[in-house]
């Protein structure tokens, strides 16, 4: 793999724009010499993910979540993969742990390497607001929409806003409705990166 196709996966623009990954996580990614598909893919679910919150701290001020660690959440997801590649165009789940040791063994604090383990595992007691809005932008990225991922984010939109549960429905089918509406894109941008460089 050549660190230009990475680079490449990190820095080119897309369509529509994809904002670029933290530095820390782009660093890292350079590091490990992920592989670019990986870095394509990271880039558009945390594209998404800041999408995702910005509309819902508009719509629903009242929800509590941290900015910043939903958003390195979604940018170091699927960092795992650079141990399971396979699992970039294949199912699998092998990443999911591999990515939170991968994160604490260079140095990543459990609180966030945890969205590598958890981004996945929605269902699980203990699940906070931010790890179901990761796990939703790594859903509906692709135009994926999962009813009852969707359906504990609404729970807690609910909660948190005393609304009615259908009303915070109707308001973030909207959002994700929108987002959703690039996902063909993003997907272009992701398979023109290469599974190995």
């Amino acid at each position: 793999m050549t660190a230009d196709s990475l680079r490449r996966a990190l820095t080119a623009p897309g369509d529509p724009p994809l904002r670029p990954l933290p530095d820390q996580v782009a660093a890292l990614l350079e590091t490990l010499h992920a592989p670019p598909r990986l870095a394509a893919h990271l880039r558009a679910v945390h594209d998404v993910a800041a999408q995702l919150i910005d509309a819902v701290a508009d719509r629903f001020p009242q929800l509590s979540f941290d900015r910043e660690e939903v958003l390195f959440g979604a940018a170091t997801h699927d960092i795992g993969k650079i141990r399971h590649p396979e699992e970039l165009s294949g199912p699998g789940s092998a990443h999911e742990p591999a990515g939170f040791e991968l994160l604490l063994r260079h140095g990543v604090a459990e609180s966030l390497a945890r969205f590598a383990r958890d981004h996945a595992s929605w269902q699980q007691p203990g699940i906070g607001v931010d790890d179901l809005l990761v796990s939703v932008a790594d859903k509906v990225w692709k135009g994926k929409r999962v009813t009852d991922l969707e359906g504990l984010l609404v729970d807690r939109l609910a909660d948190a806003t005393g609304r009615e549960r259908w009303s915070v429905f109707l308001d973030l089918d909207d959002i994700l409705d929108r987002i959703a509406a690039d996902a063909d894109r993003r997907l272009a941008f992701q398979a023109t990166h290469p599974v190995r460089g």
